[in-house]
């Protein structure tokens, strides 16, 4: 299945629906199927007029229902500019296929049309030998733009930020800024909300937001109306720079250099995906996979995977050999290898509980030193508490199945044991690991699982071995 975007083709007879999308906002199945059978049948002016309308993002959402057989045609046909403000949408996986199928030229078409900070990470996606020749077909300025933003580390500000930035100077007043805007054009930031005041260094001494300089009179001078600005460090880890929009309620930033002068802006838009993906990466790390989306193929989620089950089989081993140490006992009362999954089994949903709190808590800095004692004696008198909710309904409920009231006595002890352990493990393992510089969302599931387990089963077969044999 083959298509070329210069070959001739007659147009559908068809009627081509634009109505892509549900009240959800998702793409409808009748809308994929059209853009599928279009694909199929090599019908390039279909697929376009189904695609032109469409918002970049909606085209990404497409590219990642479809195969990459059907993708590889689809690409062919989108529009320069539509080609362009997709790219920086799609999932990493599809984007570097996607690359593949692109003619150098046509890529270096499209990346003109992308601030800075999107085409760098674009270009970032390149093999080497199409890297060196998209950069080669491009204007000087843009090429550069784009080499300077690739020399900063990959999740520093330097990275994400534009280098198209509305600066004015100190001296400047009103209507000289908006002349100067005027006279600017196309040669403007694609989108900027504040207007960064700069001394004769270029370093940033305020900023002004576009609503208060069309407020103000043109008479009045920038610095008498201007604002104080947090500024960002061009090696500032993304994280951090997403928490101080996320605390200050900004909409941009000036980024600095080591000297303080301006190079550059990060915008809210930027700053949302960082959000989105770092809370995508906690989740998925806290389940123990890897970063996967639609385009991962089997071996690469296999390849995530698998090391995590391994330690997790390995820490089960643990809790296994806790069952043989009191094989002795289960033999003797049979009732104990039916009743004592329960225990580690809420053990460990509890553990996650306070697992997952205190991780958040650490992400978006509401847990820190100063507060974690006190959350620790919380999530303490927490577990303690649903211990003595649950005890009572377990032990009874095991009593009249076993017809002992010893049984019910000792799983429900072990209950309020094992929650109590769950809850000082879910909060101190990610501490701790936060303390020693590990990523607490990586390793803290797999430690609260296996010492709740083993935890579990030591309390209750060995408080049924002191109290029924």
């Amino acid at each position: 299945m083959t298509a070329t975007a210069n070959a001739p083709l007659p147009p559908s007879s068809d009627d081509i629906d634009h109505d892509a999308l549900d009240e959800d906002y998702v793409l409808t199945a009748s809308f994929v199927e059209k853009v599928v059978d279009a694909s199929d049948a090599g019908d390039g002016l279909k697929l376009r007029s189904l695609l032109e309308d469409l918002h970049p993002a909606d085209v990404a959402d497409l590219m990642g229902f479809l195969t990459a057989e059907h993708r590889a045609v689809v690409v062919l046909w989108l529009p320069a500019d539509l080609l362009a403000e997709t790219l920086p949408e799609l999932d990493d996986n599809i984007r570097e296929e996607v690359l593949e199928r692109v003619p150098h030229l046509t890529l270096a078409e499209a990346l003109q049309e992308l601030d800075s900070d999107d085409a760098a990470a674009v270009v970032e996606d390149l093999e080497d030998d199409q890297r060196e020749k998209v950069l080669a077909a491009m204007p000087e300025v843009d090429r550069a733009a784009i080499e300077s933003s690739l020399r900063y580390a990959e999740d520093s500000a330097g990275r994400l930020m534009q280098r198209e930035v509305m600066a004015a100077p100190s001296f400047w007043n009103v209507g000289d800024t908006i002349d100067h805007i005027r006279k600017q054009g196309e040669d403007l930031p694609e989108l900027f909300f504040d207007i960064y005041i700069v001394d004769p260094s270029n370093r940033p001494v305020g900023g002004l937001p576009v609503s208060g300089l069309l407020r103000a009179a043109r008479s009045i001078a920038l610095v008498d109306i201007m604002e104080p600005v947090n500024e960002i460090a061009v090696d500032q880890d993304q994280e951090e720079v997403a928490y101080i929009f996320e605390k200050y309620h900004l909409i941009s930033a000036p980024v600095i250099d080591a000297e303080g002068r301006l190079v550059g802006q990060i915008t809210v838009d930027d700053i949302v995906n960082i959000i989105q993906e770092e809370n995508r990466e906690d989740i998925l790390r806290l389940a123990g996979v890897s970063d996967e989306d639609r385009g991962s193929s089997v071996s690469e989620i296999v390849r995530g995977r698998v090391p995590w089950l391994a330690i997790n089989l390995a820490t089960a081993m643990l809790g296994a050999s806790v069952i043989a140490f009191f094989g002795a006992t289960i033999e003797q009362i049979v009732a104990l290898a039916v009743l004592m999954p329960i225990v580690s089994a809420i053990g460990g949903n509890a553990g996650t509980q306070a697992l997952t709190v205190t991780v958040r808590a650490l992400a978006t800095r509401e847990l820190n030193s100063s507060n974690a004692p006190r959350t620790f004696r919380r999530e303490l008198a927490v577990g303690l508490a649903n211990g003595l909710v649950l005890a009572p309904l377990i032990g009874v409920a095991a009593a009249l199945w076993s017809g002992d009231w010893r049984i019910g006595a000792v799983i429900a002890l072990s209950m309020v044991l094992n929650l109590v352990v769950a809850a000082t493990v879910g909060v101190l393992t990610p501490l701790t690991l936060s303390r020693l510089k590990f990523d607490p969302a990586v390793s803290s599931a797999v430690f609260v699982t296996a010492t709740t387990d083993f935890f579990g089963f030591l309390i209750f077969l060995g408080l049924a071995t002191l109290v029924l044999i």
